[in-house]
């Protein structure tokens, strides 16, 4: 099954989701070399960093569900999906927190905040294999002919594409 949302023939929402992914994870980098030096203005960066990524968190989910609400119930490219919003969900729900826990200073973020954002960036690994299973495995929004139900790339086997994807 294709994308709904295409620009120039190319999913929108796999266009967009490389942004909160870099700058989320360069919010993790930039915390963890604040750590390491002591030097504030990398958490700085990375509060503005924390920022800018949910708000395209936002933006690519916004086409992703329209996207998965096109995917046929039952298969597993439907219940991935939903694994995949959902944790992407909570992920960015955890850089928000910890984005807002750091307004009073953003420099020198709290513990808390850091060790949410860390979650938050462990997560967006989960969320991130579970996007790629969808779309490098099972061709969800690239391809009419997608395999909605083939196994995990864990499993092995070959994902045969069928013509319907059954």
């Amino acid at each position: 099954m294709e994308a709904r949302v295409k620009v120039l023939g190319h999913p929108v929402h796999q266009m967009l989701i490389v942004f909160p992914l870099g700058l989320l994870t360069t919010a993790v980098i930039f915390d963890l070399i604040r750590l390491a030096t002591g030097g504030s203005t990398w958490s700085l960066v990375s509060y503005w960093m924390i920022a800018a990524g949910i708000i395209g968190g936002l933006c690519a989910a916004l086409f992703g569900i329209i996207d998965w609400f096109n995917i046929p119930s039952g298969t597993r490219a439907y219940r991935l999906g939903l694994w995949h919003g959902l944790g992407n969900v909570v992920m960015v729900a955890l850089f928000a927190v910890s984005w807002f826990l750091r307004r009073p200073d953003p420099g020198n973020p709290t513990a808390l905040a850091i060790v949410l954002l860390l979650i938050g960036g462990g997560l967006s690994l989960v969320t991130g294999w579970l996007g790629g299973e969808l779309v490098d495995r099972l061709g969800v929004g690239v391809d009419d002919g997608a395999n909605l139900n083939a196994p995990s790339s864990l499993s092995g086997p070959a994902a045969e594409r069928h013509a319907h994807g059954d």
